[in-house]
C-alpha cells in the first residue's frame, strides 16, 4: 500500500504532539542561565579560595567538563536534557556530555575499536565544521580590514 505524501504528513501531524515553544523557550533559558550562574560562582569560589585569574580561567571550564561527563556517566545528563531541551547545550557542557556519551556508548566495543573510533561520532562534526567556519570568517575578517 502505498501513501501519498500528502497522507503521510497528515499522518504524522496527527500522531505527534503538538511542542509547546514558548515552556521549552523558558525553561532553556532557565536551565542554560543556571549553567553560566554556577560558573560565575565558581570563580567567586575559587577566587575566595585564593585561585588567581589565570588559573581561574582554567579551573571553571575544567569543572564544568568534570561535572557534565560525570553526570552523563551517571545517566542524570540525559534526563537533564529531556528537562531542558537546548538549555543543555551551553557549549562546554553540551560538547562534554556529546564526547562522553559517545564513548560510554560504545565502550563495549572495546578500547581501539569502540571507545577510540567512536569518541567523537557526535562531536567530531562540530569541531570540524567550526574550525572551518572559523577559518572561513579569519579570511572574510583579513579581507575586509585590508582597505
Amino acid at each position: 500500500m502505498k501513501i501519498s505524501k500528502k497522507k503521510y504528513g497528515e499522518l504524522v501531524k496527527k500522531a505527534s504532539p503538538p511542542s509547546p515553544i514558548f515552556k521549552n523557550c523558558i525553561v532553556a533559558f532557565c536551565v542554560g542561565g543556571f549553567i553560566c550562574v554556577l560558573g560565575e560562582l565558581l570563580t567567586l569560589l575559587y577566587a575566595e579560595l585564593g585561585a588567581g585569574q589565570q588559573q581561574i580561567k582554567m579551573l571553571i571550564p575544567v569543572t564544568l567538563i568534570f561535572f557534565a561527563v560525570l553526570l552523563t556517566a551517571l545517566k542524570i545528563f540525559d534526563n537533564i536534557g529531556k528537562f531542558a531541551g537546548a538549555g543543555t547545550l551551553v557549549p562546554i557542557t553540551g560538547f562534554a556530555n556529546a564526547v562522553a556519551s559517545s564513548a560510554i556508548e560504545f565502550k563495549t566495543e572495546g578500547w581501539i575499536m569502540g571507545v577510540g573510533a567512536k569518541i567523537f561520532t557526535i562531536a567530531g562534526p562540530v569541531i570540524v565544521y567550526g574550525t572551518v567556519a572559523s577559518v572561513v570568517y579569519g579570511i572574510i575578517y583579513w579581507i575586509t580590514t585590508l582597505f
